[in-house]
């Protein structure tokens, strides 16, 4: 663990964590045991906020890279006073707008601290009802089918996220439909083609599929359209839907929309991303990128505005870094601590 601490009215400390997986984790570009974090915490008037993204070689995101762009900023940090979120995101947007991941650590940090300084949960701060939460699923990476179907055994769940984009992937499907009567959700991680989608779509419905998440690259828009056009399963865009803009521009490609705080820039513009998206009469979900409990604690604050979730992060972890909030059988309950409601583990 490396440490940074700075010491002004407003003090920030950067910490780093390498977080263990139980199990090596797959999708169809990578696989991982490890993934590296950086927690910002933010102290001010004795509460603290804490904040978390990790590292992601897909969008070319180091803990360096974070820290780097964090201590570049250490002025603007220090001279805060009691700003609301929304002028605090605006502003620091301004000098981190090109590492949106660094942005979002400090974001939810901020947010964190000021539902502390205002002694509320935050989900109490932003005046949402969390009585009809939506449950999260527990993703199952790509492995061998018996490996897979042993994940679901260890971890019985009511929501499963299948990760896809082999070429057994009908197969891997109907060999694990017999273990369960879970709903599953599948995620390709933009690894299959338009046909592809479109084929396995009609075999996946059969099988209890309820969307399907991300088939196609990215940037492949004309793909995206005839998908949407033709799938008998709504489709769910991640890696096509980062920034708040592209809300708008996933509208009549995808029936919906997975924000990610780290992509977007944090809690705030996420909390607009889900507007946008419900006024153009999408779908709302929200993921993780295996953070600890600090980002997951981070996300269930949202659960009142979102239709699905996928805040599995810290359930996949050896060990965990920080307390806040618990799930059991896919049911987020909250901590009794204000803000995010998280603890670090000392």
């Amino acid at each position: 663990m490396l440490v940074k601490q700075y010491f002004i009215a407003m003090k920030i400390i950067l910490r780093t964590f390498d977080l263990r997986l139980k199990h090596t984790f797959t999708i169809s570009r990578e696989s991982y045991d490890t993934k590296t974090t950086l927690i910002v915490e933010l102290q001010s008037n004795g509460y603290s906020g804490f904040g978390e993204a990790t590292s992601n070689p897909y969008y070319n995101i180091t803990i360096g890279s974070m820290k780097n762009n964090l201590e570049k900023i250490i002025p603007f940090i220090e001279a805060i006073t009691d700003e609301t979120p929304e002028v605090f995101w605006h502003n620091a947007h301004k000098l981190l707008r090109n590492d949106m991941f660094a942005l979002c650590a400090l974001d939810i940090a901020y947010n964190d601290l000021y539902a502390h300084k205002k002694e509320k949960k935050l989900y109490e701060l932003w005046g949402y009802s969390t009585n009809h939460n939506p449950k999260t699923d527990y993703t199952i990476g790509i492995d061998s089918i018996e490996k897979m179907a042993l994940k679901m055994k260890e971890m019985p769940w009511p929501i499963y996220k299948i990760k896809l984009g082999t070429k057994e992937d009908i197969a891997i499907v109907t060999e694990l439909r017999k273990h369960t009567n879970a709903i599953f959700r599948i995620d390709a991680n933009c690894g299959w083609t338009v046909p592809e989608t479109i084929n396995n779509a009609i075999e996946l419905r059969k099988l209890g599929v309820e969307f399907l998440e991300q088939p196609l690259k990215a940037d492949n828009w004309k793909g995206h359209k005839e998908v949407f056009n033709h799938s008998v399963l709504p489709i769910i865009a991640d890696e096509s839907c980062i920034v708040e803009e592209d809300v708008a521009k996933c509208h009549n490609n995808f029936h919906g929309v997975n924000i990610k705080l780290a992509k977007c820039g944090g809690l705030t513009p996420a909390r607009r991303m889900i507007t946008t998206a419900k006024k153009l009469g999408m779908k709302t979900m929200a993921g993780c990128m295996t953070e600890s409990s600090v980002g997951i604690s981070a996300i269930a604050h949202l659960l009142p505005e979102l239709d699905y979730v996928d805040m599995d992060g810290a359930l996949l972890l050896a060990e965990d870094i920080a307390t806040g909030i618990t799930i059991n059988d896919g049911i987020i309950k909250y901590s009794e601590l204000n803000g995010t409601g998280v603890s670090l583990i000392s």
